[in-house]
């Protein structure tokens, strides 16, 4: 007995649409994580350390989950490029002095 054709389609596409949504949550988690670290660097607050995190992807043309990833990377070791390293203080350091 075969299904209709329009349920596997539905299918496909609610497993693609499920494998969205763990990507999601994944990418929330480590981007949390890194405005973790913006705010523990810069002593900001979250909304600052978003902030500097988008500023950081945009200046670079790096997508922000992937900023998040190599900023949690360098808390255990793993070094920062340099044009993420120069990014990064820029943006630290013009969201310390907005808040001066």
């Amino acid at each position: 007995m075969s299904q209709p054709d329009g349920r596997c389609e539905r299918i496909g596409a609610l497993q693609d649409e499920i494998r969205q949504l763990q990507q999601a949550i994944a990418s929330h988690a480590i981007v949390d994580q890194a405005i973790g670290v913006m705010i523990a660097l810069g002593g900001l607050t979250p909304n600052q350390g978003w902030h500097v995190l988008k500023t950081v992807s945009q200046q670079t043309n790096i997508k922000l989950r992937h900023i998040a990833e190599r900023i949690v990377a360098w808390t255990t070791g793993h070094p920062l490029d340099t044009n993420l390293r120069h990014a990064l203080d820029l943006a630290l350091t013009k969201a310390a002095n907005d808040e001066a």
